[in-house]
């Protein structure tokens, strides 16, 4: 049997930085500024896909261990109105498999009215809940969909839920979702299959983002040289489809995007391996058990938990979140000799 690597590192408190410039905002040493909150709500998914999760699933957070939904807003509403965070999105695991996922928005709407609240699912169950969730709050979805084809979508999930995912997706636009992105990785087993999941979007209207593969699966099978990458991509789409690469105007956006047959719609590339983009990163995670993660690749983690319980207020837990995120590192270094595979998978991490 494959052995799985899920643990979660030990939080430790980052040290409280000397020559940090006294501004409010969340700044490295870099010259980076986070805007964009993630927020991971939970470790279970609905799904078991080869690039994320192992086949039982990851071990499971106490629940204690969890932040409430009134220990997530607190800390949405200090990111927003002391940190200068613009925009929040909810993942997990699969934010859906929190039944009180509609009360976390709704309590994060009433402290923060006025930013984007979004959230990333597989969209398994989402046709029972896509109104209520928009009404509670919900502006933006991202939808993870790797493939249309059926057989091949079971074999990669190791569910065979196509249709419910198809199914939510359309709920979420008759609830009034404008803006819907479907996040697509790129395997082997998939490549020749992208133009058709390019096709599908584009009827469907919504706008597909493909994601080259990181090193941030629970089994340590990803490799670099089986990875498939934008420009083999590229190669494949323009054999059906006329690309031109339009000109990136938010430089933190992760995605590289090409307009479609003189502008049927816009595909997305996100070549997180090959064209990295750390350099314009503008994020800040929180873990589901309140622990700032500054990068995906760094388990250097604060712990904000415990100091809410203890009865820190909004400006101590500012300041631990700014220390922690002042020792942001240059970049993920996956190309560097002696590249080390961080201790959380993404389902554990939030992405």
């Amino acid at each position: 049997m494959t052995p799985v690597h899920v643990g979660m590192p030990s939080a430790r408190d980052a040290p409280r930085p000397r020559d940090r410039p006294d501004t409010p905002d969340l700044i490295d040493q870099f010259g980076r500024t986070a805007r964009d909150l993630r927020v991971s709500i939970t470790e279970k998914c609905s799904l078991r896909c080869r690039y994320c999760m192992p086949e039982a699933g990851l071990p499971p957070i106490e629940a204690s261990k969890l932040l409430t939904p009134g220990e997530i807003a607190r800390l949405v509403g200090v990111a927003v109105h002391r940190l200068g965070v613009r925009e929040i999105r909810f993942t997990g695991g699969e934010p859906l498999m929190r039944r009180d996922l509609e009360q976390i928005i709704r309590e994060c709407r009433s402290v923060a009215p006025h930013t984007p609240i979004a959230a990333t699912t597989n969209a398994v169950g989402l046709e029972h809940r896509a109104r209520t969730l928009v009404e509670a709050g919900l502006d933006r979805l991202n939808v993870s969909l790797d493939t249309i084809d059926q057989n091949r979508f079971a074999h990669l999930t190791r569910r065979d839920r196509l249709d419910s995912v198809l199914t939510g997706i359309r709920a979420a636009q008759q609830a009034g979702l404008s803006q819907i992105k479907i996040n697509a990785v790129l395997m082997p087993d998939t490549l020749d299959g992208s133009a058709d999941l390019l096709s599908w979007c584009l009827d469907a209207q919504v706008e597909l983002r493909f994601i080259e593969q990181m090193p941030l699966d629970a089994e340590r099978a990803w490799a670099r040289t089986t990875m498939v990458t934008a420009q083999q991509l590229l190669e494949v789409l323009r054999r059906r489809f006329d690309l031109i690469e339009t000109r990136r105007e938010d430089p933190s956006a992760p995605a590289e995007r090409w307009i479609v047959n003189g502008g049927r719609g816009v595909v997305g590339i996100i070549a997180s391996v090959t064209r990295s983009f750390c350099s314009d990163c503008d994020r800040t995670r929180l873990t589901a058990e309140g622990t700032v993660r500054s990068c995906l690749f760094s388990d250097r983690e604060t712990d904000l938990r415990t100091r809410l319980r203890e009865g820190a207020s909004d400006e101590e837990l500012a300041d631990a979140w700014r220390a922690a995120m002042w020792s942001k590192s240059a970049g993920h270094a996956i190309e560097a000799v002696g590249f080390v595979h961080p201790v959380r998978s993404m389902g554990a991490i939030g992405g």
